[in-house]
């Protein structure tokens, strides 16, 4: 039995799952794995070459899109191992990312999720390791020179985010669903032993995280593993648009399940609605900014 199922979702990306698949195979050497590749009912490639490239790997083809988490969870019914990767399809491995996370979950005894570092190509970060969105949050973001009034690790363990350097191991709300690792096991408590499927494409990692902090399971991020996540690498700009809209949309939704308040959220809003629909703004017409 494999330590580790690494489930793959690929639609439309051929060259970049390609490359994922290649550094997956050429940089993992600690640890057991299997790749298990869903192809989300591609339009553009031929799932089957594939195995033309890679023929070990376990090639499933959803027969439909029905979105991320639909196509993961296909991928998890067919998993072998005790621990479950899902590695985003525009990632690639520049060390033994998988070995090493895997060895200091088993280290730390952890009990939950966990991801790594994600750079850009170009070696600039991506902000993984979360806190939830509240009211407080939002005033300090809105407020920016409070935090910094902080020294810098009370303030990265107050706010994470775009306030966090990535350079030390920490717990947190919630983690980036391109590098998302987990125990098998944790899947029994959940409805049919599966990933919540309520959102069609982003923001599932910050829902899941949140059903897996009810119950019980907590999130962490290590720093001492690099993966590299182009971020949008199949979204083409007019999209990365739109998804900033579906992204607020997904977080007041999950907001809601959390506060359960109406006021709560109405405050919620007045402070969010004007930050980001002015940086959705600012986007369109200054895309280089």
């Amino acid at each position: 039995m494999p330590t580790v199922s690494i489930i793959i979702l690929n639609y439309n990306t051929f060259a970049l799952t390609c490359k994922c698949i290649a550094t997956v195979i050429e940089f993992t050497k600690g640890v057991s794995y299997e790749i298990i590749l869903v192809d989300n009912c591609s339009t553009k490639d031929n799932a089957n070459d594939f195995l033309l490239h890679f023929p070990n790997i376990t090639l499933i083809k959803s027969p439909a899109n029905k979105g991320f988490a639909n196509g993961n969870n296909l991928g998890i019914a067919a998993a072998k191992g005790e621990f479950i990767l899902l590695l985003n399809s525009d990632c690639y491995l520049i060390d033994d990312a998988i070995s090493k996370t895997i060895n200091y979950y088993f280290q730390e005894k952890m009990h939950g999720v966990l991801t790594t570092k994600l750079i850009f190509p170009d070696g600039r970060l991506q902000h993984t390791a979360r806190k939830y969105r509240s009211i407080w949050w939002e005033i300090f973001d809105t407020l920016r020179f409070i935090p910094f009034l902080l020294p810098y690790k009370q303030r990265a363990n107050l706010m994470l985010g775009k306030y966090f350097k990535c350079n030390y191991n920490t717990n947190c709300d919630w983690v980036s669903g391109a590098y998302f690792l987990f125990k098998k096991e944790m899947l029994l408590k959940l409805p049919n032993a599966k990933l919540d499927e309520t959102f069609f494409m982003y923001g599932e990692d910050h829902l899941w995280c949140y059903i897996f902090d009810t119950l019980g399971y907590k999130c962490y991020y290590f720093s001492d593993a690099t993966v590299v996540h182009l971020n949008n690498g199949s979204t083409d700009f007019n999209k990365q648009l739109q998804l900033r809209k579906t992204m607020l949309a997904h977080e007041i939704k999950i907001l809601e399940i959390r506060k359960k308040s109406w006021l709560y959220i109405f405050v919620f809003k007045l402070l969010v609605y004007p930050k980001e629909y002015a940086r959705i703004w600012t986007k369109q017409f200054f895309p280089n900014i």
